[in-house]
């Protein structure tokens, strides 16, 4: 399995701050806020990553995730010309990803919550074993504004609906995917919306019209944060560091989960982690290797 990362689009939600500055580059406290996408890919063990980014993003984007070689990932990028809805990144990556089930991700969005990693875990067994797709409900006062699922008292989806003017209930599709390879052939299928975009709720109708479409609910426990607008950029913000300082552990660091999965040794992370010396990112790194060597 492959993740994608959509990093592209033009953060109109968060202007005048994105006008010169891709939105998955500004910092969710003390990381980009590509960084928790990416530690979800790394948790469940994704070592292929494919970006989908900007033309004008390139250069600065190929700068930056020469560091994600060094931890043992290998990195590919497609290019977005212009935002055409979430379904087209699946069009844009279909010879880059062959015939491989994808784990299909939002830069935007942050999730956090107790047993995480066995849950996506588990989402990617069932999608690699039994096909379909598998994706995320999550509780929101304002439906409206995202992807909703509707379902009957048996949990079974009945419908899925984007940015509906009447939704059927209060349960968000997160950005959080994971689809067989037939997604990409589905992809191509979808005529644009309403809205002109190329919805990726029309490639999920697609896998409901033959019953292998699976959502979650995420109870109460868990966190989530459409990062895309400057109120939850700030919740995302003060949330990630308000766990981090009660805890004395971070969310979304790449490095430490390169180095707990083996994928990376003592010394590679004590020489990055020496780069960042006088900050508390690069603190936190070499107190991992000594916290290992006092076992």
């Amino acid at each position: 399995m492959k993740a994608v990362i959509l990093a592209g689009g033009s953060g109109t939600r968060l202007y005048p701050v994105t006008q010169n500055v891709n939105k998955h580059l500004l910092p969710i406290y003390n990381k980009p806020m590509i960084y928790y996408p990416i530690s979800l890919a790394m948790l469940i063990g994704i070592r292929d990553i494919i970006f989908v980014i900007t033309p004008q993003d390139e250069e600065i984007y190929r700068k930056l995730f020469v560091h994600l070689g060094k931890i043992g990932l290998k990195v590919d990028y497609v290019i977005q010309e212009k935002p055409r809805g979430l379904a087209e990144g699946l069009i844009l990556v279909r010879e880059k990803v062959k015939k491989e089930p994808i784990f299909y991700l939002l830069g935007d969005n942050i999730l956090f919550g107790h047993g995480l990693s066995e849950i996506l875990k588990e989402a990617k067994q069932f999608v690699e074993e039994k096909k379909g797709a598998y994706v995320f409900g999550y509780y929101v006062p304002d439906p409206e504004r995202f992807g909703v699922v509707e379902f009957d008292k048996e949990g079974k989806v009945l419908s899925i609906e984007e940015k509906p003017k009447k939704p059927k209930s209060n349960y968000a599709i997160i950005g959080i995917y994971f689809f067989d390879e037939r997604a990409t052939d589905f992809a191509l299928e979808v005529k644009p919306s309403k809205r002109g975009e190329l919805e990726i709720t029309s490639v999920l109708e697609e896998y409901l019209k033959e019953q292998t479409l699976r959502v979650k609910l995420l109870g109460r426990g868990f966190a989530w944060f459409d990062a895309g607008t400057h109120e939850s950029f700030l919740e995302a913000g003060e949330f990630v560091y308000t766990i981090e300082k009660k805890t004395g552990l971070m969310i979304g660091c790449i490095e430490e989960i390169a180095y707990r999965n083996g994928w990376i040794n003592a010394d590679t992370l004590l020489s990055i982690a020496k780069v960042m010396s006088k900050t508390y990112y690069g603190e936190y790194l070499l107190s991992l290797v000594s916290k290992r060597c006092l076992g």
